[in-house]
């Protein structure tokens, strides 16, 4: 194979329909768009718009806002960590925090901080260091012989 060989499968591409190109065609005159009216013609900007009636955005009441300066966590269980453990993944031994978490593979990316939910069975005795945790996964964690250490909220 050549670099001038080189093409598409068959079937990937489709030609571009070229619209009001004569009657032959069979798109030609109207272009594929009917007769008439308002969506026949350019500019057409009806999305929401119920002929006049109060629309439905307008009619429903709001609730509630989005706090821009909320922190976003990454949730990890419990036994997402023993399964990272099990797998030789995460050392047990040395102090896990959002850095080893995503060494790992336990996590994408830390966000504003990692924060650890109950869910699952820990065995392995480990100390974290961690943005948040429920109580019942610190009542896990030391249950199981380990230490939680929550990180104070990044400074204003």
């Amino acid at each position: 194979m050549k670099l001038n060989e080189i093409k598409d499968n068959e079937g990937s591409t489709k030609n571009r329909k070229r619209l009001g190109r004569g009657i032959g065609s069979g798109s030609g005159k109207t272009a594929g768009r009917g007769v008439k009216g308002q969506k026949a013609r350019s500019g057409v900007a009806i999305n929401g718009f119920e002929g006049g009636q109060m629309p439905i955005y307008r009619r429903l009441p709001k609730r509630g806002f989005n706090n821009i300066f909320a922190s976003e966590f990454v949730v990890v269980s419990l036994g997402r960590i023993q399964a990272a453990v099990d797998a030789k993944k995460l050392d047990a031994s040395k102090t896990v925090d959002a850095a080893a978490l995503k060494a790992a593979g336990v996590i994408r990316r830390a966000k504003d901080g990692v924060r650890v939910l109950a869910d699952g069975e820990l065995k392995a005795k480990i100390s974290l260091e961690v943005a948040g945790a429920s109580k019942s996964a610190i009542e896990k964690i030391e249950k199981a012989g380990g230490s939680v250490k929550l990180l104070a909220a990044a400074a204003e």
